[in-house]
């Protein structure tokens, strides 16, 4: 696991600025003390990442349990929550030994790539603001409609009125030295490999925040620095931790509110796990199951001490991708690296411009959503396009899950549709005596869904015509299906129609019944 320290610890930096910001802001958007995002990313890197089977996937606080979790607290407070992120843990850790991980593969390609496209355009809207030092809404509130009241436009639109020189200064040259690093320097040495565009991105935003901190022009305004909770003493640092409360373990509302973290922390995982996989150089694929285990496991410890739900989250772990991690350990170094600034230098991370880190996410935003990506899904055709485009306007105009459940709906849809239309082909041959032989060749699956194509066809057959349907590489033919042709059976006599089956079952002419001849069992 070490042999690619030299490439894991230089990504698990860049992880690391990102991740801090957003685990603040995301306990901030939850309705819960800063503290608690900070534990729950702090487990999410050490404990799940060493549990997890994703080289390059990491865990940590989820934008999409905020509203949930905001909820809970206000129905059933703090502690009680924490008892139910506990429930939740132990749920998913029987959700893995139950082998439910497999649900994550029935997701289409298509959402999926539009999942991490719509994550990749809200990062870039939401960090517009704080870019240019407006910072009304908490990072990590990802969703349309904010806990501030605004939505993600018109937060841009409040934004233009109250433009902050030192904040946009800082973010421009922090956005420049990012691209000039990627880009140019990181070819010219190893130096320059080993020391990240990020590290040297948010030191140079401490360093002008400490410059400029006594002009009245230029200067960083305390509200848009990173805002570490800083403990007095070592007790303290201590009291930041919570217990949950376990009085009311027996009370069905605190299941219900176990059951859904667990469900929806679930389905996130997975649905991230199978973005993550995509995006990993290596296509390495994750164990699922194992996924679920960790992930559960990660949630009872951080339920125990404090901390917010925990689920596999795409933001952090594209960043490690895109700043070349390799394995997990960068995503345990970065768990360390939260845990030690906590303790030992909380003050000089207050000290990071929000803008410096809303230039980073930039980046990993447009990664996600390069243009040339909707081109490709365009050129794919209307049934990769179409649920591409529904999931990407759900994530933007909703939330995670809002465009993952659009998205697959009209997924859904779309086979319905090729389902409907590639139930049977249809050949019509022309005979000697002027009539018409019609053949239809039914597929090896023909389902209730498939009942409007056929009977269409059926009802197009002409007087005197001669049918042939050929069943003989039908492995599943709907009972709705035979009860059609027993139906059609009736026209087909009144209009002089003459009907062959050909089945394994062997063949016959005008059956009496065909139910009962696709019920005799297979000859031997």
């Amino acid at each position: 696991m070490f042999k690619q320290l030299n490439k894991d610890f230089p990504a698990s930096i860049v992880v690391f600025f990102v991740a801090i910001p957003l685990c603040l802001g995301i306990a901030l958007a939850s309705g819960a003390p800063l503290f608690s995002g900070l534990i729950a990313g702090i487990i999410g890197g050490i404990v799940v990442g060493a549990i997890s089977g994703s080289s390059v996937g990491v865990s940590g606080p989820a934008a999409g349990l905020a509203a949930i979790v905001l909820a809970a607290i206000s129905n059933i407070g703090y502690e009680n929550l924490l008892l139910a992120v506990v429930i939740g843990g132990i749920l998913q850790i029987i959700f893995g030994l139950l082998k439910a991980g497999i649900i994550g593969y029935y997701f289409p390609n298509s959402v999926i790539k539009g999942m991490l496209t719509g994550i990749g355009i809200i990062i870039i809207l939401k960090q517009i603001p704080h870019f240019f030092g407006y910072d009304n809404a908490p990072q990590g509130d990802w969703a349309f409609f904010q806990v501030d009241g605004e939505n993600t436009f018109s937060e841009i639109f409040n934004m233009l009125n109250n433009v902050s020189p030192g904040a946009t200064i800082i973010a421009i040259i922090g956005m420049t030295i990012l691209v000039l690093w990627e880009a140019v320097l990181s070819k010219k040495g190893k130096f320059f490999k080993l020391v990240q565009g990020p590290l040297v991105a948010v030191v140079a935003g401490i360093v002008y925040y400490l410059v400029t901190k006594d002009s009245e022009t230029f200067a960083i305004s305390a509200d848009h620095l990173v805002n570490v909770p800083v403990p007095d003493s070592f007790d303290s640092f201590v009291g930041q931790f919570t217990l949950p409360s376990f009085e009311m373990i027996g009370t069905m509302e605190i299941w219900v509110v176990g059951f859904t973290i667990a469900l929806v922390a679930s389905l996130e995982t997975l649905l991230c796990v199978e973005a993550t996989d995509k995006l990993d150089p290596h296509r390495r694929t994750t164990p699922t199951n194992r996924e679920l285990f960790a992930q559960g496991t990660g949630n009872v410890l951080s339920g125990l001490i404090g901390g917010l739900p925990i689920t596999q989250v795409i933001v952090r772990s594209s960043a490690n991708i895109q700043s070349g991690g390799q394995t997990k350990l960068s995503a345990i170094l970065h768990g360390f690296l939260l845990l030690i600034s906590i303790l030992i230098i909380p003050n000089i991370l207050n000290y990071i411009p929000l803008s410096v880190l809303a230039a980073i996410l930039f980046l990993v935003g447009y990664k996600l959503a390069k243009p040339a990506l909707f081109k490709e899904m365009y050129l794919k055709g209307w049934k990769q396009s179409v649920p591409f485009i529904v999931t990407v306007i759900g994530i933007v105009f909703g939330d995670l899950l809002i465009g993952i459940s659009l998205g697959l709906l009209v997924g859904i849809v779309v086979i319905l549709i090729k389902s409907y239309q590639n139930s049977h082909f249809l050949h019509i041959e022309n005979v000697e005596d002027g009539g018409k032989t019609v053949k239809m060749t039914l597929a090896e699956e023909v389902t209730f869904i498939n009942k409007g194509a056929i009977m269409k066809e059926l009802n197009k057959l002409e007087e005197n015509s001669y049918l042939v349907m050929d069943v003989s590489k039908t492995r599943y033919l709907d009972n709705d299906i035979v009860e059609i042709l027993d139906d059609f059976k009736v026209k087909a006599e009144e209009r002089n129609i003459d009907i062959k089956i050909i089945s394994e079952r062997g063949i016959i002419e005008n059956p009496k019944s065909y139910y009962e001849f696709f019920q005799k069992p297979k000859p031997a």
